[in-house]
């Protein structure tokens, strides 16, 4: 046998078109329900009441809350996943863009559910904190992707470094974003904070470094 025995069991996947219709159901009362009362007070009770299912349905497919919860973060960790992919992909060709198009994309990426993303990537339930380091490194991954075309205008001395720093700095501000009581909220506002950010980066990245401008 090949299977991590310390891995918990993957929930039942639907093998027809009617019971992934069902689980889709299921996932997002669990969603609304999580954003609404947070993963703690969420309940399988609650979760079968608003998706008009059994509570015996749930439990059909999922062993337990921590295996719901699991499920959830994977749905929307891989439907952020593919919101910053087509992102950058529709970004201006060049590294402001691309920048500027990441800023955007993992601002909304993190608000569009309120505290509930942030609360998904902070819950220890087993594969979830792996998952969510694999989205992490994921839209880091596409980041770099997407600006290595231009990587010649970044004029720190080490620009994959630089861009690393970069990504590292726009995830932790968009993180903390979600998570302190004076976020950004609402559209404009959001906006206003993902250019912000993205112009910040940008001119780190086209700045040249300050310990080398001395030496020259």
């Amino acid at each position: 046998m090949t299977d991590e025995p310390d891995r918990p069991a993957h929930y039942r996947e639907p093998r027809q078109a009617r019971s992934a219709a069902t689980l889709a159901r299921i996932l997002r009362a669990a969603e609304e329900l999580a954003s609404s009362a947070g993963l703690e007070d969420m309940t399988m009770t609650g979760v079968a009441e608003r998706a008009d299912v059994s509570v015996g349905t749930i439990y059909r497919r999922f062993e337990d809350k921590e295996q719901l919860i699991t499920a959830l973060a994977e749905r929307m960790l891989e439907r952020r996943e593919e919101y910053v992919a087509e992102q950058l992909e529709k970004a201006e060709p060049s590294l402001a863009g691309v920048v500027d198009a990441y800023a955007h994309a993992l601002l909304e990426s993190f608000a569009d559910s309120g505290n509930l993303f942030p609360e998904l990537l902070r819950a220890r339930t087993g594969a979830g904190v792996e998952r969510g380091a694999r989205t992490i490194t994921e839209i880091h991954r596409l980041l770099l992707a997407a600006a290595a075309p231009y990587a010649h205008q970044i004029r720190r001395s080490d620009p994959e470094r630089a861009l690393d720093a970069a990504a590292r700095a726009l995830l932790g501000a968009c993180f903390h974003n979600s998570v302190r009581p004076d976020s950004a909220t609402g559209a404009a506002a959001q906006r206003r904070y993902a250019d912000e950010l993205g112009d910040m980066a940008t001119a780190y990245l086209l700045t040249p470094d300050r310990r080398r401008t001395t030496d020259g």
